[in-house]
């Protein structure tokens, strides 16, 4: 994991967050009308501010703070959460992080993504995101599990367990369905947004299934020409004989 925002100004952090827009955005247009009109930065910088106040043991101004960035933007981040610099959450509304999720550097998150926990149990309850993953919008990253570096996440994906760096995540249950090695390569460091090339397992299934029945079908009606035709010429196919794969004594 990078560098800790904790360790650099809070300017200087909330300034990396602005000026990362503009490489995983296509719409923006400027750092003015970022900081004027995108949510997601706007709960970035509330989040940083009650971040600031919880470390410094002001926890009930941290979570007032926290609990106006949720009324204004519809994006709930607990102040004790640990976010890494240049940290985007594109569109925005409906995204949850939990009081122990970690998110390391240049992480991205699409509207609708949750980082849960799934028990009461003290201690680490939510994820950690390590540098550069991506979670696709609806995603869902349950329990104290780690995402490893470069992850991606599909759209409306569950995922309940360890993902290892550099692969892609899809399904419910989440499941691996590209390594570092298939994935595309986007030229100056930019994210890769074309979603809609990842892969989908279960199509690709019900595809396979599909091309099997039509396979039958077309032997299957073969099969009655060849009868049709035998019966046509006077000669009557007898039905196969079961074979026998013992010996009697």
């Amino acid at each position: 994991m990078s560098e800790s925002p904790a360790k650099t100004s809070l300017f200087r952090t909330i300034g990396e967050d602005i000026a990362c827009v503009a490489g995983r955005d296509p719409a923006a247009r400027g750092k003015f009308e970022i900081l004027l009109t995108y949510p997601g930065v706007h709960a970035v910088i509330f989040y940083r501010v009650a971040n600031r106040l919880w470390n410094s043991r002001f926890q009930f101004l941290a979570r007032v703070m926290s609990w106006a960035g949720r009324l204004l933007t519809n994006i709930d981040i607990h102040p004790a959460a640990t976010i890494g610099r240049r940290f985007f959450i594109d569109h925005g509304a409906g995204v949850v992080i939990g009081a122990t999720a970690i998110i390391g550097a240049d992480v991205t998150l699409y509207h609708g993504v949750t980082l849960g926990g799934v028990s009461w149990s003290p201690g680490k309850r939510h994820p950690t995101l390590e540098d550069g993953v991506m979670c696709g919008a609806g995603a869902k990253i349950l329990g104290p599990i780690t995402i490893g570096a470069g992850a991606r996440i599909g759209a409306n994906s569950v995922v309940v367990e360890d993902v290892p760096p550099a692969a892609t995540v899809v399904g419910i249950p989440g499941r691996i369905v590209r390594s570092q090695d298939q994935r595309r390569v986007i030229a100056g460091g930019r994210v890769d947004l074309e979603h809609h090339l990842m892969p989908d397992p279960v199509g690709e299934a019900i595809s396979y299934l599909i091309d099997r029945v039509n396979f039958l079908e077309a032997r299957l009606t073969e099969l009655r020409r060849e009868g049709a035709g035998a019966s046509a010429n006077g000669k009557e196919q007898e039905p196969p004989q079961p074979q026998c794969w013992f010996k009697p004594n």
